[in-house]
């Protein structure tokens, strides 16, 4: 089959080369998966392995460019809201660590730290970016001797974990329908730069009421690191929060085009072959996948609702009316439907018993998973 979608790059950066290499090595064609992988986390050299600053506010600032912005960023009632979901659990389980991953600036953890104080012995952040764990470092200084970082989880932990951001940037695989059979869709050199190109496959999306030209995203990754928290996790919870959907909406035959989408200097493409390491690449997150995984992995899963209900439940708005004005039109942010929050989506598990999760109490979706 010949390359489609041709995506030539005047660029050969140590990076391209990198993946040319890996392609050369693996016949000619990698997954995208495993071009993801390498765009995103080859040590030293991918998106998020470099030093330039990814999170903030606008595209310039006084740390350099940036493209995307996550809620801690936006407000500090973030963190401090969830900080009431999270005291409840580590509560309820009777636990006293926390864990984070992929703590971006740090952002969250300063907010975390500050909320929950005495109430929790240990802050752990797992995190593959030596360069942003670097930042982080710097910005939770004061805790110095309640943080700690880890590339790895333990083969057995026990506490309570949080993840803002992180589902989506795991790596896919790509699907695309001609109409009358599946291929995947994976990545070839052309020329100086790369191609898509499909080739058979057995793989399925979970639902398969598609149309001709349909390009969509499956989500082993995501869901196998569900299911590695639940083989590890001896007792806690787990809360997620992500942009996505249950099932029935991420493959509806009127989303053609998938979910997949990049951020570079606060502005969205859907080509993930340019400026390759220099930009980030994301999915929507299929929930009903993720739930599933925790559940046949043995979790209970403790709800799932939009972002805002969750932060209303958690008392977001009782902080807004004790907040200045400025700091109220930036927390409604993470609440407006058309902004953050009907978009971003939050699921919780146990790992032991089950308990009634704050963040759930109104507005649970579980029924539509």
């Amino acid at each position: 089959m010949k390359p489609s979608d041709a995506h030539p790059t005047s660029e050969t950066s140590d990076l391209a080369q990198l993946i040319q290499q890996d392609i050369a090595a693996a016949g000619g064609w990698i997954g995208f998966d495993r071009f993801i992988a390498q765009a995103l986390y080859a040590p030293g050299l991918g998106y998020y392995s470099g030093a330039r600053p990814k999170f903030g506010l606008m595209p310039d600032g006084p740390q350099g460019s940036s493209d995307f912005v996550t809620a801690p960023e936006i407000s500090p009632l973030f963190g401090q809201a969830l900080a009431a979901q999270l005291a409840q659990a580590l509560q309820v389980t009777g636990t006293r660590t926390l864990w984070e991953f992929g703590a971006g600036t740090g952002a969250l953890a300063e907010q975390l730290l500050q909320a929950l104080g005495d109430r929790i012995d240990r802050y752990c952040i797992v995190d593959l970016s030596g360069s942003l764990a670097a930042v982080q470092a710097q910005r939770l200084a004061r805790w110095q001797g309640k943080v700690e970082w880890l590339q790895q989880l333990p083969a057995e932990f026990e506490g309570v974990v949080v993840g803002n951001e992180v589902l989506d940037a795991m790596p896919v695989q790509l699907l695309a329908f001609d109409g009358q059979a599946w291929a995947e869709r994976g990545v070839v050199s052309h020329g100086a730069g790369f191609a898509f190109e499909d080739r058979p496959t057995p793989l399925r999306p979970p639902l398969l009421d598609s149309v001709p030209g349909s390009v969509t995203e499956i989500h082993p990754q995501a869901e196998a690191f569900v299911r590695t928290l639940a083989q590890q996790l001896k007792r806690g919870a787990v809360f997620l929060l992500d942009y996505g959907f249950p099932e029935a909406e991420y493959y509806h035959p009127q989303r053609h085009g998938g979910t997949l989408m990049c951020h570079h200097l606060h502005r969205a493409d859907p080509d993930p072959l340019q400026l390759v390491g220099e930009k980030d690449i994301t999915s929507h997150v299929n929930f009903t996948g993720i739930a599933l995984a925790g559940q046949e992995a043995g979790l209970t899963v403790l709800g799932y609702c939009n972002q805002a209900n969750f932060l209303i439940n958690c008392g977001l708005a009782e902080l807004m009316e004790a907040a200045t004005l400025p700091q109220r039109a930036m927390a409604h942010r993470l609440i407006a439907e058309h902004e953050m929050g009907e978009l971003f989506k939050v699921i919780g598990f146990a790992a032991g018993e089950e308990f009634e999760a704050l963040g759930f109490v109104r507005g649970d979706r579980s029924h539509t998973l």
